[in-house]
């Protein structure tokens, strides 16, 4: 027996019609939000990323043109400056091979990053757990603690530049070495001015990590835990056999984050040094300020070792994506 189906009404068929169609001020307004944030997105951040890209093949110091020959083919002169050219892949050999500060830098990074995964995300976690089970005043520590979060970098260094003053700080006044014959120059020693940067980073880098593991533990079924605790598990077997495991896409945003932060670190080494390089603290991004902006202006050079953080960062932005994908696929 065959069933007809019935037409929808006609009112329905003109609400269908009027959702579909869009008048020409929703197609303004639309294309005004999607296409302000794209310029600006691009003339912010791919055009100077791919002219990065470009520069770092060529030897530009910031004066003249850039010409499409290479270097080589040029004629030089004493006393007479060339106009950019194709430098090939001669800035990145240098940087590899020439470039005294390029390694130091790399692994000053190398620690900067150890430091954040090894001290600030367990000390954030610690206490996102602590906050997590609601003790008396959380509401207060988690304020108190966040604090620096909400100070900017250069703000952060200078406070810490106080602390850390040989004849007036507050550590070589509690440790009894604020006089002439015994005082520590926490920021100007070599051997300790890189680690009391990392102090500074992970004051403020622990409240970060602090709130995104307090806001995945607050999101966390609590029915599990009560489930773990039926099961005769202690507090410490549930949270890393229950909690932790749950808590996997907030410990991905956090790698994510550990690694760009430790890789964009400048702000705390530029207000420590005043602007002029100090030994033990060279750094990624530091290189690539003294290059472009410093007094050698090396444009091209500089630009090369700035594509060489990009790619380094790149890396766990693309296993952010790639991990964020397979979950959606996976659903």
């Amino acid at each position: 027996m065959s069933q007809t189906v019935s037409a929808p009404p006609a009112a329905t068929r003109r609400r269908r019609r009027r959702l579909r169609t869009l008048s020409r001020r929703d197609v303004v307004v639309a294309t005004l939000m999607l296409g302000v944030p794209l310029l600006l997105d691009l003339a912010f951040i791919w055009v100077p990323a791919l002219a990065s890209v470009f520069l770092s093949f060529t030897k530009w110091t910031g004066v003249g043109s850039i010409t499409m020959k290479s270097c080589a083919d040029l004629p030089s002169a004493p006393g007479i400056p060339q106009p950019g050219c194709l430098y090939g892949v001669q800035n990145y050999h240098q940087a590899f091979t020439n470039y005294p500060d390029f390694w130091p830098a790399v692994r000053h990074n190398a620690l900067w990053l150890a430091v954040f995964l090894l001290l600030a995300t367990p000390l954030g976690m610690l206490f996102a757990v602590i906050l997590d089970r609601g003790i008396r005043g959380s509401r207060i520590y988690q304020s108190t603690l966040f604090l620096p979060v909400m100070l900017s970098l250069a703000l952060i260094g200078i406070i810490w530049e106080l602390i850390y003053s040989p004849n007036y700080g507050l550590i070589n006044t509690l440790i009894g070495h604020n006089h002439n014959d015994n005082l520590i120059d926490w920021l100007g020693n070599p051997r300790l001015n890189l680690w009391a940067l990392l102090v500074e980073a992970s004051w403020r880098q622990a409240p970060y990590v602090m709130v995104l593991y307090l806001a995945g533990l607050k999101a966390f079924d609590p029915a599990l835990r009560e489930a773990a605790v039926v099961d005769g598990a202690n507090p410490w077997q549930t949270f890393w056999r229950v909690v932790f495991p749950a808590l996997r896409p907030i410990n991905i945003v956090i790698l994510v984050v550990t690694v760009i932060e430790s890789l964009r670190a400048f702000d705390l080494v530029y207000i420590t040094s005043n602007g002029n390089p100090l030994r033990g603290l060279e750094l990624l991004s530091v290189a690539v300020t003294q290059n472009i902006v410093g007094e050698t202006q090396r444009i091209g050079f500089g630009s090369t070792l700035g594509v060489v953080l990009l790619v380094i960062s790149l890396v766990p932005i693309s296993i952010f994506l790639w991990q964020a994908f397979r979950r959606e696929e996976q659903r």
